[in-house]
């Protein structure tokens, strides 16, 4: 009988050793994102720091 818990908890232990190692990779996945010109273009747009005509420039000369 006691092998047989000692099994389960030997499952369960890895199982969630897994399940962490998963949520950690992709975690650490997404704080890894590269950010693109673009997206920084339109960061700055957002907070004001450029104005429409200067967004649409900058913006068509990183897209060519």
């Amino acid at each position: 009988m006691w092998s047989g818990l000692w099994g389960i908890i030997w499952v369960m232990g890895w199982a969630i050793i897994i399940i962490i190692l998963i949520f950690f990779i992709k975690w650490f996945a997404k704080q890894s994102k590269d950010e693109t010109a673009l997206d920084i273009l339109k960061k700055r747009y957002a907070r004001g720091e450029i104005d429409r005509e200067e967004f649409e420039r900058i913006k068509k000369d990183i897209m060519d």
